[in-house]
């Protein structure tokens, strides 16, 4: 039996699976570690906490399975995106990483759009110049830290740091890069316009590879430092979310991942580069070779009802609270909720937008504001539905829902009837790390092809059909849209204020 390894290096851990040849994962394990904000809006780690996390899983992982390291075949790299790590010649990190959750480059963004124009920048990386992308994080090392940008040898993501110290190799993946903003989206790799125009080294840059293939193989010094074997093929593996939606079977166009977590993520495949025109959507590579992505984000979603359960029914258990409101009609009476609890960042890029009950009136119980919770996340993710369909892509035929939130059946059929599609769940419960074994697997050609591997492996394990109160819904949507613009000046009002 062959196995195949998947390390997913994420914000609060690193996690290491390994599955076999007949899809079976046969082991899980993780190490944690933290971040810092040293100041406000501020949020770095320290590189070197990633490898050691990914030596301690990796060696958990095999004492735990028993599997000879020798059986070990292949390795796929996911991560958290959008990190900066930057390296000296020797390849020793400069300074502590800044990762995607960082806020503190608003002014970089700008000149960002001021050097290319924000149209351009749009039409070449696929996506307006935001906070948490790595291009303006190296501007801002650029402008406040400049005996460290003078050193810089290699700019890396965290997930090819740890390829850099397994492989001793400096590559990246197509998918990951695509989320720097230093990509042409379109051409799958770096952007000699947009590189020139911020005045970054190119030098800097490393190769990229499609998520299949080879990137290098396991240095004696790693295999001695892991318990596994010197040579075994790197992958290039993906970002985080393009690896999640291999693991998912995302990976055709029409089917499109739904994951109603803290956050709500809207992930679509296509066969072709589709960039929306504002820049509202994220556009990336795919994991998949030769594949893009759109990707809809919405920050409060089922973090929406956590707020609302811990604010105002705290010693009440989710599904205690979500009961009643199934026997609260479809549109609770009137009662809407834009959930824009800690701002939004599709289709309204705003941090200053802000959460409501709009309608309330004395008819109105606590299982009507529930509903209208569940009602507003649903409207919310069909804003990013309607955001793809402008953009072009051509049509929806699955949508595959995972998360905390998708436990519920009443938010599953809400979901159904408010997005006009079947609902379905799956089998694969893995995420990220279970799509980077998978990558690995094709790419050392156990399966054809990502298509083939995720048309074998991943299977249905439940449907939710559009019902009756599809109509109510239709006709509620646009009452929905119209709340932000309507609240928008409050909202910047109040904060001003």
């Amino acid at each position: 039996m062959r196995y195949f390894l998947g390390i997913d290096v994420s914000t609060t851990a690193t996690k290491a699976l390994l599955m076999d040849e007949a899809d079976a994962v046969v082991g899980v394990a993780a190490a944690a570690y933290a971040y810092e904000t040293p100041r406000p809006l501020w949020s770095e780690q320290q590189p070197d906490l990633w490898p050691s996390a990914t030596i301690k899983s990796i060696q958990q992982l095999l004492a735990e399975t028993g599997v000879a390291p020798d059986a070990v075949k292949g390795i796929g790299l996911t991560g958290q995106m959008h990190g900066l790590v930057l390296l000296d010649k020797d390849g020793e990190p400069l300074r502590p990483a800044i990762l995607w959750n960082d806020q503190r480059t608003a002014v970089e963004c700008n000149e960002m759009r001021a050097a290319l124009g924000k149209q351009r920048l749009i039409d070449i990386t696929g996506n307006d110049a935001l906070t948490g992308f790595t291009a303006p994080k190296i501007l801002w090392v650029k402008k406040n830290e400049p005996e460290v940008y003078g050193r810089i040898a290699h700019i890396l993501l965290p997930n090819d740091y740890i390829r850099f110290k397994l492989t001793g190799k400096y590559a990246a993946d197509k998918a990951g890069g695509a989320g720097t903003q230093l990509f042409d989206v379109r051409r799958r790799d770096w952007s000699k316009e947009v590189v020139a125009a911020l005045g970054i080294d190119s030098a800097w840059l490393p190769p990229t590879f499609e998520g299949t293939a080879v990137t290098g193989t396991l240095t004696t010094e790693a295999a001695k430092a892991t318990g596994l074997v010197p040579g075994i093929p790197v992958v290039g593996g993906g970002g985080d979310q393009a690896a999640n939606a291999v693991g998912t079977g995302v990976v055709a166009e029409g089917v499109v991942a739904l994951s109603l977590g803290t956050s709500g993520v809207v992930f679509a495949s296509s066969d072709k580069p589709i960039i929306e025109r504002n820049g509202r959507l994220h556009a990336f590579c795919h994991a998949v070779p030769h594949k893009w992505h759109l990707m809809g984000v919405m920050l409060s979603a089922a973090g929406s009802l956590r707020w609302y359960r811990d604010t105002l029914a705290a010693e009440t258990s989710f599904d205690a609270l979500l009961a009643p409101a199934a026997d609260v009609p479809a549109g609770s009476e009137g009662l809407l909720f834009p959930p824009y609890l800690t701002g939004e960042r599709t289709p309204h890029p705003d941090p200053l937008a802000r959460g409501a009950f709009v309608g309330l009136t004395v008819r109105h119980t606590q299982a009507h504001l529930t509903r209208a919770v569940l009602e507003g996340v649903a409207f919310g993710l069909r804003d990013c539905f309607e955001l793809m369909k402008e953009a072009g892509l051509a049509r929806v035929t699955q949508v595959r829902a995972a998360g905390g939130g998708v436990k519920s059946a009443l938010w599953r059929q809400i979901l159904a009837d408010v997005l006009q599609t079947e609902i379905v769940t799956i089998n694969t419960t893995e995420g990220a790390a279970y799509g980077a074994a998978l990558l690995a697997a094709v790419g050392m050609g156990i399966f054809e092809s990502v298509e083939s591997a995720c048309e074998q492996l991943v299977t249905i394990t439940g449907r939710t059909e559009p019902g009756e109160d599809t109509a109510v819904y239709d006709q509620l949507y646009p009452h929905y849209r119209h709340l932000y613009p309507a609240l928008k000046p409050t909202f910047t009002a109040m904060a001003d204020i």
